[in-house]
C-alpha cells in the first residue's frame, strides 16, 4: 500500500495558516475545521511548519497565548512523505517520531495531508475487505 492509496480515498485537500498568523487564528481555524493540526505555509504549496494541538498545551499553562505568532509555537522540522511511500513505513516513522499528521509533498510541492487516523482507517478497511473474501470463499 502507499500513500497515494490514502490520499485517493480521503482527498487532497489541506488547511494551511501563515506563520505571522497569531495562536487565537490558529486555534479558531482548528476548531472551524475540527482537525488536530495546521500545516504552516508562507508560500503557495511550501510546507514551513507544522502546529497540533499538542504544541499548543504548553501555552494554557498560565499565561495569554492568543495573541502570540504561529511562527513561534510550530514545528519546523517538519516530517514529510511523498504519495509513493509506503504506507507501513509511514506508520512506523509516526510511531517512532511520535507525530500524528504528515504532510504528502510531491516535487516540492504540498499536496494532502495524512493523519494517523487515515493510516489505522484504510488499515482497518484493508482487513475488512479480506475478511469478506475468506467468508465469501468459506460460504461460496
Amino acid at each position: 500500500m502507499r500513500i497515494e492509496d490514502v490520499v485517493r480515498r480521503k482527498g487532497q485537500q489541506v488547511v494551511t495558516i501563515g506563520s505571522d498568523s497569531t495562536v487565537g487564528e490558529l486555534i479558531a481555524l482548528l476548531t472551524r475545521h475540527r482537525i488536530g493540526a495546521v500545516v504552516v505555509s508562507d508560500g503557495e504549496g511550501r510546507v514551513d511548519g507544522i502546529v497540533s494541538e499538542r504544541d499548543l498545551i504548553p501555552l494554557v499553562e498560565g499565561q495569554d497565548s492568543a495573541g502570540r505568532l504561529v511562527r513561534d509555537v510550530m514545528v519546523r522540522d517538519v516530517v514529510t512523505c511523498t504519495p509513493a511511500d509506503d504506507l507501513e513505513a509511514l506508520a512506523r516513522t509516526m510511531t517512532e517520531r511520535r507525530v500524528r499528521h504528515i504532510p504528502v509533498v510531491e516535487d516540492g510541492a504540498m499536496v494532502a495531508i495524512v493523519s494517523i487516523g487515515d493510516v489505522v482507517k484504510h488499515r482497518l478497511d484493508e482487513l475488512q475487505a479480506e475478511r469478506d473474501q475468506l467468508a465469501s470463499y468459506v460460504h461460496g
